[in-house]
C-alpha cells in the first residue's frame, strides 16, 4: 500500500515540473517576497531585479478584491437553507435552526486566523494559478474551532480526480522538527533515536509526506516519515469524510491538471515593462553624468577626475582636456510605450475594473453596472471558486462543529439542506434578477387591476428575498391564515380595551 501512494507521488511529482520554471518567474516578478517561503530564506531581498512595480501593487489589489468580494471579513457571506426536497412546513421549522448553525459557522471563522490565510491563498492563487488551504480542527476549548494555514504552492503535488474533476488527490512534502512532529501526530511511534538527535541538535527537521486521496465517497489520510526511504513510518492513517487540504484553481486548461493565473497572461507585458524602466533608468544616468571624451596628453588622467561642482581639472597647453560627447537627437517614445505596458497590466489583473480612486464620482447606475460587469468577466472564475472553494470550505468547517455537537446532524447535501452564498459577488450576479422581476412588477401594476391580479406578491417577495440573500428564516415559506390572523387580531384588540377599562 505505501510503496503504491509512493509510486504515485512519484509520477504526480515529475509531472508537476514542467509547471516549476513558469511558476518561478511569475512569483520572481509579480510576488518576490512570497517566492519559495518556508525554504529558511525569509526576509531575503529579492527585488533587486525589479524596477517597476505596477504587476506587484496590482496583485495586491486584486487579492484584497477577491477577500472582499468572496469571503468579506466580519460579514456574511454564506447561508444555510432547507433544500428543493424539505416539505414547506420541515423548512418552516428548520429554517431558524439552519441560520443559527450558519451564523455560529462564520463566528468561528471570524475568531480563527481565517482572513490572514485565505489573503495569502489568494495571492497565490494569482501569482501561481493553483492555490491550497490547510483547514485543521483545533483544540478543545480553544478561541475557535478551526485553524488555517495557506500551503505554498511548491509545497503540493496535486492529482485531480476522475469522477468528480477537482483537485481531489493532494500530496503535501514538508520538512518539520521533532517538536512538531510529536504536536502534530501525538500517536505515532517514533524511534528512540529521532528524540536524542533533538536533544542534541533542536533545529534538525525530517521529511513528512502527507497525502490525501479519494477513497468512495470518503478520503483517506495517512502521513509518512521519510527518514528512511525504503522504509517509512506511518505516522497517521485514517479515513475521513471531509479533506483537511482544499485546493482550487483561477482557470483550468483543457488537459491540464493544475490552473493558469493572471500574471500568465500578462508576464509578457510585466518583463517588458520592467525593462523599459531598466532602460530608461540607465538613459537617465547617462542623462545625469554625460558622456566624456578627454585627449591623452600626458596630463590629463581620466582615473584621478571627479565631476563635482567646483573640481578644477587640469589639461596640456593647447589641448582640448574634457569635453563632452555629442549625443545625436531623438525622439524619445519610452514614456508612451510604458504607459502602454502599465495600462494591460492593470486591465489584465483586473485592477481598472471599478475605476481609480481619485477620480470623478461615479453615479449609482454607473456603479451597478461596473459591477455587473466586473460579476461577468469573474463569472467563470467565480463559478470555479465556488466549487472548488467555498463548497468545500463550508462542508468541512459544518462537519466540524456537527463532530462537536454545535451543530444539527444534517448533512449538507443541496437536497434536504443547501448553500446560499450572500457574499457581494454573490448578490451582484443575482441583481439582473431583481431588476427584471421589479420591472415586470411595476409594469404590471401599471397595466392595471386584471394585470396585477396575476402577480403572486408573496412569492415573489419570497423570490426577491432569496435573490438579495435575506436569511431564510426570515422569509415565511407558506401563506398565513387569514381566518387566524383576524381571531388574533380581534384577541389583542379586546385584550387592550378590557386593559383601559
Amino acid at each position: 500500500m505505501i510503496e503504491t501512494i509512493l509510486k504515485r507521488y512519484d509520477v504526480a511529482k515529475q509531472r508537476r515540473n514542467s509547471w516549476e520554471s513558469l511558476w518561478k518567474e511569475c512569483y520572481s516578478y509579480a510576488l518576490p517576497q512570497h517566492e519559495d517561503r518556508g525554504m529558511g530564506n525569509v526576509g531575503v531581498r529579492k527585488t533587486d531585479h525589479l524596477y517597476d512595480s505596477t504587476a506587484m501593487d496590482a496583485v495586491e489589489q486584486l487579492a484584497a478584491s477577491l477577500l472582499g468580494q468572496l469571503t468579506p471579513p466580519w460579514s456574511s457571506w454564506f447561508g444555510l437553507k432547507p433544500g428543493p426536497d424539505m416539505s414547506d412546513v420541515d423548512a418552516q421549522q428548520l429554517s431558524p435552526a439552519l441560520e443559527k448553525a450558519a451564523r455560529l459557522i462564520q463566528s468561528h471563522l471570524d475568531r480563527s486566523n481565517f482572513t490572514t490565510e485565505m489573503h495569502q491563498a489568494f495571492l497565490d492563487l494569482i501569482t501561481g494559478g493553483t492555490a491550497t488551504l490547510q483547514f485543521d480542527e483545533a483544540a478543545i476549548g480553544g478561541f475557535s474551532a478551526f485553524r488555517f494555514a495557506a500551503i505554498p504552492l511548491t509545497h503540493t503535488v496535486l492529482e485531480e480526480g476522475a469522477r468528480s474533476g477537482r483537485l481531489d488527490g493532494i500530496y503535501r512534502e514538508a520538512q518539520m522538527e521533532y517538536a512538531k512532529i510529536i504536536d502534530r501526530f501525538p500517536d505515532a511511534e517514533l524511534p528512540p533515536k529521532m528524540a536524542l538527535d533533538a536533544e542534541k541538535q533542536a533545529d534538525k527537521t525530517y521529511p513528512v509526506l502527507e497525502t490525501v486521496l479519494p477513497d468512495g465517497y470518503g478520503y483517506q489520510y495517512a502521513s509518512y516519515l521519510l527518514e528512511q526511504v525504503d522504509d517509512p513510518i506511518v505516522l497517521k492513517s485514517v479515513k475521513m469524510n471531509d479533506a483537511p487540504f482544499i485546493s482550487f484553481r483561477w482557470m483550468k486548461a483543457a488537459g491540464e491538471i493544475y490552473g493558469r493565473s493572471p500574471v500568465m497572461k500578462t508576464l509578457p507585458d510585466i518583463k517588458t515593462a520592467n525593462k523599459v524602466v531598466e532602460l530608461v533608468l540607465k538613459n537617465a544616468s547617462i542623462a545625469v553624468a554625460g558622456i566624456w571624451q578627454a585627449d591623452d596628453d600626458g596630463v590629463l588622467n581620466p582615473s584621478n577626475i571627479d565631476l563635482t561642482p567646483g573640481t578644477i581639472i587640469p589639461k596640456a597647453v593647447g589641448s582640448s582636456g574634457l569635453t563632452p560627447l555629442e549625443m545625436p537627437a531623438r525622439f524619445d517614445v519610452s514614456q508612451l510605450i510604458l504607459d502602454d505596458l502599465r495600462s494591460r497590466i492593470r486591465h489584465g489583473l483586473l485592477v481598472d475594473r471599478l475605476g481609480a480612486i481619485g477620480q470623478t464620482t461615479m453615479t449609482a447606475t454607473e456603479v451597478l453596472e461596473r459591477s455587473s460587469e466586473m460579476a461577468m468577466v469573474l463569472g467563470a472564475t467565480y463559478g470555479r471558486l465556488q466549487s472548488e472553494l467555498l463548497t468545500p470550505l463550508i462542508q468541512r468547517a459544518y462537519a466540524i462543529l456537527r463532530r462537536r455537537g454545535e451543530v444539527p446532524d444534517i448533512d449538507i447535501d443541496g437536497r434536504l439542506v443547501s448553500l446560499d452564498y450572500r457574499s457581494p459577488m454573490a448578490l451582484a450576479q443575482g441583481q439582473k434578477d431583481v431588476q427584471n422581476i421589479l420591472y415586470w412588477i411595476n409594469t404590471s401594476v401599471a397595466m392595471g387591476a386584471e394585470a396585477a391580479a396575476a402577480i403572486d406578491m408573496a412569492a415573489a417577495a419570497r423570490h426577491l428575498g432569496t435573490a438579495l440573500g435575506v436569511p431564510s428564516d426570515l422569509i415565511r415559506t407558506s401563506s398565513p391564515d387569514l381566518s387566524t390572523l383576524t381571531q388574533s387580531l380581534n384577541e389583542t384588540i379586546e385584550g387592550e380595551l378590557n386593559n383601559e377599562q
